[in-house]
């Protein structure tokens, strides 16, 4: 799956960041890739965002925004957009599925605003996982 973002600076490293963490504790790393970056890469993931995710014990100050790749974006299954459409924002194509999911940029906004955007990403990102696995067959 992919994260993807104009920047890669807020949302699509929050987005990242908890499905890492979701892959591990639900040890599906054989089964679940994810790549995160944006068409525009920004110098540095936004503090504010930085800030926010300590807060939840995740680390995203060695991060730097990155720009994702056609290739990238063709070798997965699903790529989701945080608030910008695909088709204006990811001029690269693939074959698998997109969602945007419609987040506010937290960019320049109060800690409390940015919260709540990371809160939702969180909860998203849960559901995320919740949905494919359900449709994945056990290895077991």
């Amino acid at each position: 799956m992919a994260f993807v973002c104009v920047q890669n600076a807020g949302r699509s490293q929050m987005a990242a960041a908890f499905a890492e963490r979701e892959r591990d504790r639900r040890s599906v790393g054989d089964q679940i890739t994810i790549v995160t970056g944006g068409t525009q890469p920004a110098d540095h993931v936004h503090e504010i965002v930085v800030e926010a995710m300590r807060e939840r014990d995740i680390d995203l100050s060695d991060r730097t925004p990155r720009e994702v790749t056609p290739d990238e974006l063709q070798a997965v299954d699903l790529v989701v957009t945080m608030g910008c459409s695909a088709s204006d924002v990811c001029p690269a194509t693939w074959n698998g599925e997109n969602r945007d999911w419609g987040l506010d940029d937290p960019h320049e906004r109060p800690i409390e605003q940015v919260r709540e955007i990371r809160d939702e990403i969180e909860e998203r990102i849960v559901s995320l996982f919740d949905e494919l696995l359900s449709q994945t067959p056990s290895a077991e």
